[in-house]
């Protein structure tokens, strides 16, 4: 990868539950070594920080005041409410690391996504499915977090989320953790030679690949 190379931007949606936050944030300490490091984007939220999660590194933490004069500004990517409060990813921050050269994972619905793709057509979608709706369940009630109705909300929002699936590039089933995680890896290195994420990165280079065909036939 030359050091100019822009990173890709990586939309990774699932259910709750699905194991979306595990295979990202190992993804993520795993390529940290590498020469196409990636990073988690940090959304913006009005929701309340939960015990031990820090501004700036969780989410960055805003009122609706703040929250509105942001969209005003044009300044998220995307944004979207979820269970009555609203999530945004920061447009400056994302392009930012893009053009340092990091591969950037956005944690977002498929509300979020379809924005995305409409002002970044070369984003790349990974939808993560669980082994099955019991196996989605049990994992919800191993949390030890939420109460008998907010798991059954849960599971119906679940439910509408991936009927969305096939709107996304790849989809990866998490039943076994290293084969997800194998998977997800190999997902993230094929995105960066899709037809269109090479054209958009080496315009260039193929212009004078096939001038040179041109010139010689």
């Amino acid at each position: 990868m030359s050091e100019r190379d822009p990173g890709v931007l990586l939309i990774v949606s699932a259910p709750s539950g699905g194991g979306k936050s595990t295979l990202t944030r190992h993804y993520v300490q795993q390529s940290a070594a590498s020469d196409r490091p990636a990073a988690l984007s940090v959304s913006y939220t009005t929701r309340a920080p939960r015990p031990g999660e820090i501004n700036g590194v969780h989410y960055h933490f805003v009122d609706d005041e703040q929250f509105d004069e942001m969209i005003a500004e044009h300044a998220f990517i995307e944004h979207a409410e979820v269970f009555g409060r609203r999530y945004g990813t920061g447009r400056a921050v994302t392009e930012t690391e893009l053009e340092a050269g990091r591969d950037v994972i956005l944690d977002i619905d498929w509300q979020g996504a379809r924005q995305v793709r409409a002002c970044m057509p070369e984003a790349v979608g990974v939808f993560i499915l669980p082994p099955s709706r019991d196996a989605l369940e049990a994992r919800l009630r191993a949390r030890a977090q939420d109460a008998d109705e907010v798991i059954a909300r849960r599971m119906a929002a679940a439910a509408d989320e991936m009927r969305h699936c096939d709107e996304y590039d790849y989809l990866l089933i998490n039943d076994d953790l290293a084969r997800a995680q194998a998977d997800f890896a190999a997902i993230a290195r094929a995105a960066r030679s899709r037809s269109a994420v090479v054209q958009r990165h080496h315009t260039a280079l193929i212009d004078e690949l096939l001038a040179s065909g041109s010139a010689k036939g």
